[in-house]
């Protein structure tokens, strides 16, 4: 279930969703969506790509909590709880796991549930090993130092999709020097797991135009929520509720004056809401998000724009975000790009691009998931400008990717 989708689809994703999701539920680990032996397929191990970066991907997880808020979808849980994931430069990597993709609930849930009814992957439960798949990132290895500290990126996923679903482009800028904390929006993420073992799960949508305001509000608010425990951490606070020892020099490697985010599909659009509501971001990009409501009519983003340097990358043929986007444009007095990823589908700019070709799947299935593009020329493409972006907007690159169509990216074009 995304927003980018056509309104009258997205209401159909909504109605399986809320069927699927019921009421939110806190599950425990291990009680979640049982399977017998004879009930599944043959699985297969699938395995992200390596980032092109210098540097090997160290990462840790994060369980914050805000005291000062109730949960806004469930208050009789009391304060909101996040978990985030925080990737970033390692220093060495030798006698530290790989970081699970996801967490063995999560992955039940993931199989069972998200991939097809929020998803519509198209990729039958027990086909993917998704609790074993191999990320390129080293749990809590010790952070590589520099002097000042790194720029810090934030990514928020779509929406009915895990913080994980974006691991592939958020290793790849940790592994270019960032550092890049990814954020599950409890209750609206399809499945959030933390430390206790618990488990919780999307609340049951509704009408779609209410949940999606009330949504995106509540992302900013998580938004503001992250960069202030990261400004605790960064000051040499552990701002982790459990008070689990994080990664050595962690906190010394954010620097928080160079601040961007990014997300997909909703992420997307609340990378430009979160911009709006707080100055501490610098620069941002919208993957294939909308900037209108379900009514059709304008976010207020879409109807002042902003005033600090924003990307609009979109997938490619029959899209909906045309209205909101045009008038982001033309509304913005910062700098602004709108490029088209030629071949691409809605989940190109997630793992999807990089998982959905080890699965064996339909060809029809695949297009419809991921387009017609070569992958590895997708995720090739995609990597480099956004890395191209943050670049040049929070390192003060003189690169020129972004100027105009570049022969290296056939793929990318450029929207006039």
């Amino acid at each position: 279930m995304t927003i980018h989708r056509s309104h009258a689809s997205f209401r159909r994703a909504a109605r399986r969703a809320a069927a699927a999701c019921a009421t939110g539920a806190l599950i425990l680990l291990g009680t979640a969506l049982p399977a017998t032996a004879a009930d599944r397929p043959t699985t297969t191990r699938l395995a992200l790509p390596a980032p092109t970066g210098p540097y090997r991907v160290g990462a840790t997880a994060l369980h914050l909590v805000d005291q000062d808020r109730a949960d806004p979808w469930r208050p009789e849980r009391g304060p909101r709880e996040l978990m985030v994931s925080v990737f970033y430069p390692a220093a060495r990597t030798a006698g530290h796991p790989a970081e699970p993709y996801m967490l063995a609930a999560a992955a039940a849930h993931f199989d069972a549930v998200t991939a097809d009814d929020y998803l519509r992957l198209g990729v039958p439960p027990g086909r993917a090993d998704w609790a074993g798949t191999r990320t390129q990132a080293w749990q809590d290895a010790p952070v590589a130092t520099e002097r000042g500290g790194r720029p810090v990126l934030l990514y928020s996923p779509g929406l009915g999709e895990p913080r994980t679903w974006g691991t592939t482009l958020v290793a790849d800028l940790a592994a270019r020097g960032y550092v890049v904390v990814t954020v599950d929006h409890t209750y609206e993420a399809p499945e959030v797991q933390f430390p206790d073992g618990s488990l919780a799960t999307m609340v049951a949508p509704g009408d779609p135009d209410p949940f999606i305001r009330k949504a995106l509000a509540i992302r900013v608010e998580d938004t503001r929520f992250v960069l202030d425990q990261l400004r605790l951490l960064a000051a040499g606070r552990n701002p982790d509720a459990d008070g689990r020892r994080l990664p050595a020099g962690l906190g010394g490697a954010l620097d928080l004056s160079r601040v961007g985010m990014f997300g997909h599909s909703m992420g997307g659009t609340a990378a430009a809401l979160a911009m709006d509501a707080d100055p501490r971001i610098d620069a941002g990009i919208d993957l294939d998000g909308n900037l209108t409501n379900f009514d059709g009519s304008l976010m207020p983003v879409a109807e002042h724009g902003l005033d600090r340097p924003f990307l609009l990358l979109g997938k490619d043929g029959e899209t909906d975000t045309g209205p909101g986007w045009q008038a982001f444009r033309d509304h913005t007095p910062g700098w602004t790009r709108q490029l088209t990823l030629l071949g691409s589908e809605h989940a190109s700019f997630t793992d999807a691009e990089a998982l959905i070709p080890q699965l064996g799947l339909d060809p029809a299935v695949r297009a419809a998931d991921i387009g017609t593009i070569d992958p590895a020329d997708a995720i090739r493409t995609t990597e480099a400008y956004l890395a191209g972006y943050f670049d040049r907007w929070l390192r003060g690159s003189c690169g020129t990717l972004l100027d105009g169509p570049s022969p290296t990216y056939p793929a990318m074009a450029f929207v006039g």
